[in-house]
């Protein structure tokens, strides 16, 4: 428990209060008003959107935080969290010069980019405020799994907008934290009533405590500052602090940019002669500082507040706040991206009593005494200063068996293949941790969990095996559980696959999150995916089954685009296996990647279409299959057409590869494992080339070396066409792209792949034509 703030602390702790803000607007009007702009676009900042909220910061970082607490940062207050650094010592001047220019401060605190301690990204609102509590539970699991000690543990911090509280997928959050009990968690709102467009709602708020208590959470409205608590008990108090709680969001913006004497005439017009003792007792200044010394301003109710919350039940902190508070344009409901001009930023340092050319000085404009207390203080404060070293290769990756089986889908390859590595054990297996959206049995890890179990909390008996029914879900669960089975949500997925792939940056504990889900339901989670891969969180996600091959299922079941997803997102390495020894390589190599510092996240495209193996007359096809592709069947010196196809639809290419040889001498079969692979390999070799760097030809290039100038390349692929036909661009060959470019129907594979043109005719009359031609 922390000791109660002594009144000495929070004459300091305004001290840094005042700093933050200053220093925080200060280096969005430099970026702006100081640097050069070689451009001429804004840079822009949110210079309010600091300043409502550098009372919290300061009171989190300087009172309240533990070194092992985590904390995700307001997007828009960036700017006040690397101030609380520069004031640390653990941010440079340089690096707070450049906010928002090349290398230097990030628009959004990034964990990646930035050179201070960042625990978690932000800047999609809503998903920084969320993964907070899938930390908790990760936390959790850790601990449980003997990964780290319970010594060791922290608090989950989310600094939020009031207006990130619209966004669903804090809901989605909030309803699975309850189910999982998580705990360690604080949300704190700065409810400063305003978003980009307008003023907030009123009656959402009276609704909060009502949601969250539903899910467990503790509700800690701060409203009130002392100022304002002190003057309910003056004469005439009872009567303000009900027009207070009666007086609209709008209204009290309004009145607080308009400032004493608006404050004043409203007053005495609403409340007359009963508030006359309380005005007459303060002049406008004071008034107006009245007015504005709400909860989220006021650092004795903060400390407080924080104080009092020390055990582990989640809480919501509900801060009142003044957007823009202390500048020049508070309350005003332009002021989200409001910035101030020279003259205002001049009288704001004036004020604060810094001389010119002082700007940047940490502790300028405060007296011997003053400034020894500030630094005393934040030479006090106990949280990180520095990057922690982040955790990589912690366990050797055995070869993965191939499943046994003339015929098998991947999809159940891999289950067998999870279900072999559960059963072996050894630190990879004891590492794993797989979790879906209420598609466990779906995607084939029903058998994994019957091995490894549920995690949960609690104990929980499987009461159908209790009372004898049959079934072949087996599923107990407890602390030794290695799956987190998760409602139907994706986003949800995506967020619990980042804090689980954050694991050794968070706690020292690296883990290996496999998660599975409906190929063509990865759009419902792609915000939260790329958030996720943007932080460098690192995780197998496996989605199944895919395209049209889905077959009965049809329409928006049948999913069209993943694979150009895949294609464009940073940090995911995208493989679509045909066969079982590919998926077993594949997984191999996810594992080496999760624990390589120069690694990236996988997503595997699977499929439920079980079809005929081939034998292999050695290993030398993983080497290109590992790097995007690899001929199945080696085309001829200057052969004049090759098949290219990726996954479910290698039987299709095979068969016409058979029909095709030969009246097409010396025709090639390419298999694409990764489309991702093979066009960032050519895209970085152009612009390597570009940059003066050696130009080694790309694997892609290599691949189709072979092949004559005037080749044809027919492509085949169970989703958008677009996945394969850029590999006309490599050397000039001329392409077919066969692929799916509409929504699909219910039907059988023979019906659907010969209404979509996947099928052996499509293939043989798109390379007769490109043959002729």
């Amino acid at each position: 428990m922390l000791k109660k703030t002594e009144g000495a602390d929070i004459a300091a702790l305004k001290l840094i209060d005042d700093r933050l803000r200053w220093l925080s607007a200060w280096t969005i009007h430099n970026a702006n008003h100081v640097r050069e702009n070689v451009d001429g676009l804004k840079v822009g900042g949110h210079q309010a959107s600091c300043a409502s909220m550098t009372a919290i910061m300061a009171a989190l970082y300087f009172h309240a935080l533990g070194p092992n607490d985590k904390v995700a940062v307001k997007p828009h207050a960036g700017p006040v969290l690397h101030a609380i650094h520069y004031l640390l010592g653990s941010q440079t001047r340089e690096a707070m010069e450049a906010f928002r220019g090349f290398g230097g401060m990030q628009s959004y605190p990034s964990r990646t980019k930035d050179r201070i301690p960042v625990d978690f990204s932000t800047g999609s609102v809503g998903l920084g405020v969320a993964i907070t509590a899938f930390a908790s539970l990760v936390q959790d699991y850790c601990v449980a799994h003997g990964l780290m000690q319970p010594a060791d543990t922290g608090r989950m911090v989310a600094l939020m907008g009031d207006a990130e509280l619209d966004e669903g997928n804090i809901y989605e959050c909030l309803i699975e934290a309850a189910k999982h009990d998580i705990r360690n968690c604080w949300w704190i709102v700065d409810y400063n009533r305003q978003s980009l467009d307008a003023t907030t709602a009123d009656r959402m708020f009276s609704r909060f405590d009502e949601i969250f208590a539903s899910c467990g959470w503790r509700v800690v409205t701060l409203k009130y500052g002392k100022a304002q608590e002190a003057a309910f008990r003056e004469k005439g108090g009872a009567a303000l602090k009900r027009w207070i709680d009666e007086t609209s969001n709008a209204d009290y913006a309004v009145l607080t940019y308009l400032g004493g004497p608006a404050w004043r005439a409203r007053l005495e017009k609403d409340l007359g002669k009963v508030v006359r003792p309380i005005l007459d007792a303060r002049d406008d200044d004071a008034l107006a500082a009245l007015m504005t010394n709400l909860g989220g301003h006021c650092l004795e109710t903060l400390t407080d507040a924080f104080d009092a919350a020390q055990d582990d039940v989640p809480t919501l902190f509900i801060a009142y706040t003044i957007k823009g508070f202390g500048l020049p344009f508070a309350g005003h409901k332009d002021n989200h991206a409001g910035l101030m001009n020279p003259g205002q930023i001049a009288a704001l340092r004036d004020a604060m009593g810094i001389a010119e050319g002082e700007e940047w000085a940490p502790w300028a404009g405060l007296g011997g005494n003053s400034a020894e207390a500030a630094r005393a203080l934040a030479d006090r404060a106990r949280i990180a200063r520095e990057k922690a070293a982040r955790a990589w290769h912690v366990a050797e990756v055995p070869a993965i068996a191939v499943p046994s089986g003339d015929e098998q889908s991947t999809q159940a390859a891999f289950g067998r293949i999870l279900l072999d590595l559960a059963k072996a054990g050894g630190a990879l297996a004891d590492r794993i941790v797989t979790t879906s959206p209420d598609v466990t049995v779906s995607t084939n890890l029903g058998a994994f969990v019957n091995q490894r179990g549920l995690f949960r909390r609690q104990e929980l008996a499987d009461l159908f095996a209790a009372a004898k029914i049959p079934s072949a879900q087996k599923w107990s669960g407890g602390t030794a559980g290695q799956h987190i089975e998760l409602g139907i949500a994706e986003n949800n997925l995506f967020l619990m696959l980042a804090a689980l792939g954050l694991a050794g940056d968070l706690f020292g504990a690296r883990l290996f999150p496999i998660g599975t889900v409906y190929d063509p339901f990865i759009a419902r989670g792609l915000d939260a995916l790329n958030y996720a891969c943007y932080q460098d969180a690192r995780f197998l996600l496996v989605a199944t089954p895919s395209g049209v091959t889905l077959g009965p299922e049809g329409g928006a079941h049948q999913s069209i685009n993943p694979p150009l997803i895949a294609m464009g997102q940073p940090g995911l390495r995208h493989y679509e296996p045909a066969y079982a020894d590919e998926l077993a390589l594949f997984m191999e190599e996810a594992f080496r990647l999760i624990q390589d510092p120069a690694g990236e996240s996988v997503y595997l495209r699977l499929t439920t279409r079980s079809i005929r193996q081939i034998t292999r007359a050695d290993d030398g096809w993983k080497a290109g299959a590992l790097a995007g592709g690899y001929w199945l069947r080696e085309p001829a010196p200057g052969a004049e057409a090759a098949l290219v196809y990726s996954g479910a639809l290698a039987p299709e290419a095979l068969a016409a590869w058979e029909a095709l040889r030969d009246d097409i001498p010396g025709l090639g079969l390419l298999a694409v494992t990764s489309p991702t692979l093979l066009h960032r390999g050519w895209s970085e070799r152009r612009s390597g080339r570009w940059a003066g760097r050696e130009a080694t030809p790309s694997h892609v290039e290599t691949l189709l070396a072979p092949l004559s100038r005037e080749a044809g390349l027919v492509t085949l692929i169970d989703g958008s066409p677009a996945a394969l036909s850029w590999l006309g661009g490599v050397r000039g060959h001329r392409v077919s792209p066969l692929g799916v470019d509409r929504f699909g129907q219910t039907g059988s594979l023979p019906d659907l792949y010969r209404a979509y043109r996947l099928d052996v005719d499509a293939l043989v009359e798109a390379a007769a034509e490109l043959f002729l031609d």
